[in-house]
């Protein structure tokens, strides 16, 4: 499921920035990098699965490695796992109301911290 018009998407932060606001919100990074590319997820564990939020962007100036690098994001996504196959975002997915809900709050709550910062 895409997220769209919230704001995020085609936003330009610096990465050390935007590390700790996702952080803040529950979205880690952790190893979920390279070079140039960036995903904060955060878990989601429900009766009915488990769900994943997702942000991706990509480095549009820097290096992501050398923690010096800004960063465009985009769409945000909330995806459903499937053990062993992976997470799916398609159409035909049911997401919760609750959990749609709580991703929308948070995305708007992420947005206007970004805002604040963002180039």
């Amino acid at each position: 499921m895409k997220f769209e018009n919230v704001g995020l998407e085609n936003v330009k932060a610096d990465l050390n920035r935007l590390d700790e606001v996702m952080l803040d919100h529950g979205l880690v990074r952790e190893g979920q990098w390279d070079y140039e590319r960036v995903t904060y997820d955060r878990k989601f564990i429900l009766k009915e699965g488990t769900f994943y939020l997702r942000v991706f962007g990509y480095a549009v100036e820097g290096d992501v490695g050398a923690h010096k690098a800004t960063v465009q994001l985009m769409t945000p996504l909330l995806g459903k796992h499937y053990y062993p196959h992976g997470v799916e975002y398609g159409e035909g997915e049911a997401f919760p109301k609750g959990l749609v809900s709580q991703c929308e709050k948070l995305l708007n709550e992420v947005k206007v911290e970004v805002e604040k910062f963002a180039k």
